[in-house]
């Protein structure tokens, strides 16, 4: 199949290999671009990089991951060495005065005699560290893309002997084992046919390399056309209505690889092959419009950061090859803070052969988005994303990607604060993808507002599954009744129930109830998750503040019990402003039926 394809690929492709961005000789593309604010701060961050020296990759500084777990100390300096060919590459073409380009190939040098280029946290083993293997990861393959990229916008400006170090390495450590792979001559690795963000990053990095270096026709069509086999796995990593179970940012990262990869290949065919019309893109695409809860937050379901927002420049992207209107979404990256491929890609839009069609109009989220196939409800105002109280609640299972162990988790936001939330992602380690992954507190269910049931959290895989109920939507409000028992491993647990309405009346309310049944009288107990302070009022009521704004709780017991509030702070490592507070509440009896109920409302 691929055989067939790479022939018929090659016909459509242009003579000559070409990469986003206009070359530096055509200074009528990047004379204008000098004396603007982002020309201008590139250039003030290529001068710093001038009066610093080109940070050192050591030994010591790869295994100190495989030593002691923590991602942060070697990747900051592998960040750092090859942040140096983005910022350095964008300064020469933006001033064209020849003083960026002996730092550039300084660093193309350093980078091309690293052991590898695949991270520490990719390299486990250390195969890759020992020269045992070749892999290919999201680093390497983009590090490739980079290059690539680079040597495409500079041509002959920057030395024969870096264009050449640059392009064997490219070949060697990329491109010739993707081919082997692909060939069947090595045993792939796991993200060819992987269903997450891997597989579009890696086959955008790989793709765009060979589209930007490789002279010949069916080279380049050979790489097209494997890419075009194996991608498919990466769409079907997506529900069928389109949900990304990685979270916003991950969607950032891996749809927007998919999108970079599409229009990549869509400018080398002259248009002739568009993968944006495959049915299920569409879908995929419009998650970046729906997962908003109000204006400028989403939930942070599975390893999202709180302040991940969907980006602005992949939504332009994916208007411009889909009938899709215009809208709003988070701000654009700077110029000099993206990839080198995709800042060109953004900053000449317009360049032929494909301009990007410019939508008209304006997307209006509506009163609710509702995710079927992932169980995802989000719940908005009348005003839809412009009004002020809104809710997100999540089914699911939890065998997701990039899972956390959160069937029936939800987020409250008022205005652009998500006063209760879900906290979600951890700082990474060696531990965050182990098997001791669910030792984290805020990986658990533990750190996640849902029950605790007979002392046990939730447990991992795809069998604790949430089971629709009943789903409910009108003008005036929404309702979604989920069982949760197969959530939880607890002998005599008869059923698990959380019923969540949402009412547009007035200011907005949201109630979530959980009523449980046991065989014999046993603990239980729920939890609210917030970042902010909190307080209990003489009427017993919560009020809970974060970031400006609140919310009042009103809790409820049925029968009428006794409970109390626990308070916790989950002492992890999180990306999110604050660690979080956990609000444990616990029936102080054991019961063999209770329900346990909370009324939350916009607070001042």
């Amino acid at each position: 199949m691929i055989r067939e394809r790479t022939a018929e690929i090659a016909k459509r492709l242009s003579p000559a290999p070409a990469g986003f961005g206009r070359p530096i000789v055509e200074r009528q593309a990047w004379d204008p671009l000098r004396t603007t604010p982002q020309g201008r701060e590139a250039l003030e961050a290529a001068e710093a990089l001038l009066k610093q020296p080109l940070p050192v990759a050591s030994d010591e500084a790869y295994l100190d991951f495989s030593r002691s777990g923590n991602r942060t100390r070697g990747q900051s300096v592998i960040s750092a060495r090859r942040g140096r060919v983005r910022t350095l590459t964008l300064a020469e073409c933006l001033e064209d005065r020849g003083r960026f380009l002996s730092p550039l190939a300084e660093t193309i040098a350093s980078l091309c005699a690293e052991r590898t280029w695949v991270l520490p946290a990719h390299d486990r083993a250390l195969e890759n560290f020992n020269a045992q293997a070749r892999d290919i990861d999201l680093a390497s393959a983009e590090l490739a893309w980079e290059l690539a990229t680079a040597l495409h916008l500079l041509g002959d400006r920057l030395d024969s002997a870096a264009r050449e170090l640059a392009r064997r390495n490219i070949r060697e450590r990329v491109l010739m084992p993707f081919e082997e792979m692909v060939q069947g001559q090595r045993r792939p690795n796991w993200w060819l046919t992987g269903r997450n963000n891997w597989n579009a990053v890696c086959l955008a990095g790989v793709v765009g390399a060979a589209l930007a270096l490789e002279e010949a026709p069916e080279r380049r069509a050979f790489f097209v056309a494997a890419a075009e086999h194996y991608i498919g796995n990466y769409l079907k990593g997506f529900t069928r209505d389109g949900y990304c179970s990685e979270g916003v940012g991950y969607w950032n990262y891996g749809f927007g690889h998919f999108a970079y990869l599409s229009e990549a290949v869509y400018r080398a065919t002259q248009g002739r092959l568009n993968w944006f019309e495959r049915p299920e893109v569409g879908r995929i695409a419009a998650y970046g419009e729906g997962i908003e809860i109000v204006q400028g937050v989403v939930p942070a379901f599975s390893d999202c950061s709180v302040s991940a927002r969907p980006e602005a420049r992949i939504l332009e992207l994916a208007r411009g090859r889909l009938p899709l209107a215009a809208g709003v979404a988070g701000e654009a990256k700077k110029l000099w803070a993206s990839g080198l491929a995709s800042a060109m890609l953004y900053q000449f839009p317009d360049a032929p052969p494909a301009p990007l069609r410019r939508p008209v109009g304006s997307v209006e989220a509506g009163r609710r988005t509702w995710f079927e196939a992932a169980q995802v409800l989000i719940c908005r105002p009348e005003e839809g994303l412009r009004g002020r109280f809104g809710a997100a609640i999540k089914g699911g299972h939890n065998a997701e990607h990039h899972n956390h162990n959160d069937v029936g988790s939800y987020v409250v936001a008022v205005d652009h604060a998500p006063v209760l939330l879900d906290a979600g992602a951890e700082v990474y380690t060696a531990r965050t993808f182990s098997g001791r992954r669910y030792e984290s507190k805020v990986l658990s269910s533990y750190g996640h507002p849902v029950p605790v049931v007979a002392g046990r959290l939730q447990r991992a895989g795809a069998e604790a599954r949430a089971q629709v109920r009943k789903v409910e939507l009108t003008p005036q409000g929404d309702r979604l009744e989920l069982d949760l028992s197969a959530a939880y491993a607890v002998a005599g647990l008869r059923r698990l129930v959380r019923t969540f309405t949402y009412d547009r009346a007035g200011a907005g309310s949201v109630t979530v109830r959980d009523e449980v049944e046991f065989d014999a009288p046993a603990e239980f107990s729920t939890a609210l998750v917030t970042l902010g302070e909190w307080r209990r009022g003489p009427d017993g009521a919560l009020r809970i503040a974060w970031a400006g704004r609140a919310v009042a709780v009103r809790l409820t017991v049925e029968p009428p019990l006794e409970f109390e509030i626990r308070a916790e702070t989950l002492d992890e490592d999180v990306r999110a402003p604050a660690r979080p507070t956990r609000l444990g509440v616990y029936l102080k009896d054991k019961v063999a039926r209770a329900a346990i109920t909370a009324v939350i409302a916009p607070a001042e």
